[in-house]
């Protein structure tokens, strides 16, 4: 544990001297969309309305709470503020990894990931409201296990801060423990909501301000027109409802096929659901990380910061010794850092869809999609297939049959 601390205490000096300029880190200032677009989101909410002027505001309602919480701390600046908030969140969720690292049948290699993880990521973690959602996120998993209720009321407030904690009920266990996670999280989102809705004008106002984005320039898709470049594509970059854009000719078609992956990807989740017998204690960690994975590789956008949702769910994995995401796990760490040099040191050649940029960005992706595929595979094989073989073993007057070597059965 002292040694966890240590690096700790050391990898978050460095991202703070970069944060508040002592230090300067390449690239363009990641903190300027807290001093900028935050702050001037902040003095809207303060009045009681969400900014409905503003299409760059698509965010579920419960997000005011996060862009107000520098509010707490009123000796400091808005921006200093929201940095220290950061960095709490950060040590809660070292704190709360750590705690469950002691744990029987638990291992202290999730606080490890995610203090290595977080520094890989850089200075953007504290730039972000994303770590926030994420230490919700952490403390909704580590306490499924035994407390469906919490885990789905801190599930159904996640998903009101950022969307994606809704995928952490994926891996419930069928019969009470769902009922009770899943009816938590729609109760809590429906009252938040309901909440917002009287309070504050303007609360679902986000769902309509996405209907016109193009391709992000870091995502999947993106690659099609980072290459279409070079071969006379006639379309544009822009600065585009917040983030840097591909808009132009065909645009509309990847956007389209990448939201029907994501389709796919959910239908697969259905069906591994439907499928899933055996479990162990770490399957609805690893659900979520396979789900998380899945819905940010396909997503039409892959902003940097999307990276710590994956660092924290398979924190939560590997805080468990059943898990079979250290793989998966491994590729996203490799991804982190390839995404930190992409953003923000050598943003201008992703960009400018040079060599550079466009090998970046390869690589990066390629890492999630084959963290993706991997993490599928050894879910599926944990959960479905190898139970179902040892199912037809046991059945009387079937053959035994020794497991094959790619199995994990014969894994030493």
């Amino acid at each position: 544990m002292a040694r966890i601390l240590t690096v700790w205490v050391l990898t978050r000096t460095v991202l703070l001297l970069c944060v508040f300029h002592v230090l300067t880190a390449p690239g363009p200032d990641v903190t300027s969309d807290v001093s900028v677009i935050y702050q001037g989101w902040y003095e809207v909410l303060r009045t009681g309305t969400f900014p409905l002027d503003d299409v760059t505001w698509q965010y579920p309602p419960a997000a005011a709470l996060a862009i107000l919480s520098p509010a707490l701390l009123p000796f400091l600046s808005y921006t200093a503020a929201f940095i220290v908030l950061c960095l709490l969140a950060d040590a809660a969720v070292c704190g709360l990894l750590l705690y469950a690292g002691r744990r029987p049948g638990k291992s202290p290699r999730g606080a490890w990931f995610w203090v290595v993880g977080v520094a890989l990521l850089g200075p953007i973690v504290y730039a972000r409201y994303d770590v926030l959602v994420t230490a919700v996120a952490v403390a909704a998993l580590l306490a499924g296990a035994r407390h469906p209720r919490t885990m789905g009321a801190l599930a159904g407030f996640g998903a009101l801060l950022k969307v994606w904690p809704v995928l952490l009920l994926v891996g419930t266990p069928r019969g009470r423990a769902t009922r009770r996670s899943w009816t938590a999280a729609a109760g809590t989102a429906v009252g938040v909501t309901l909440t917002f809705l009287v309070a504050m004008p303007g609360a679902l106002a986000f769902l309509t301000f996405q209907r016109d984005r193009g391709t992000e320039v870091e995502s999947l898709g993106a690659l099609v027109f980072h290459l279409a470049r070079h071969l006379g594509w006639q379309g544009e970059v822009r600065l585009n409802y917040g983030s840097v854009e591909f808009l132009g000719p065909y645009v509309p078609l990847v956007s389209t096929v990448a939201q029907l992956l994501s389709a796919a990807a959910f239908g697969w989740l259905l069906v591994w659901r439907l499928r899933a017998g055996a479990r162990s204690a770490s399957t609805l960690a690893d659900a979520a990380f396979v789900a998380v994975l899945l819905f940010t590789t396909t997503s039409r956008v892959i902003s940097p910061q999307y990276l710590l949702w994956l660092i924290g769910a398979a924190a939560v994995c590997l805080a468990f010794r059943t898990s079979r995401m250290e793989r998966p796990a491994r590729l996203v760490l490799a991804a982190t850092f390839v995404t930190f040099l992409e953003f923000p040191v050598w943003f201008s050649h992703v960009v400018a869809s040079d060599p550079l940029g466009i090998a970046l960005l390869l690589v990066r992706n390629g890492l999630l999609v084959a963290a993706t595929l991997l993490g599928c595979r050894n879910l599926w094989r944990q959960t479905v297939s190898e139970p179902r073989a040892e199912e037809r073993q046991s059945m009387p007057g079937q053959v035994s049959r020794a497991p094959s070597e790619d199995t994990y059965a014969s894994a030493p």
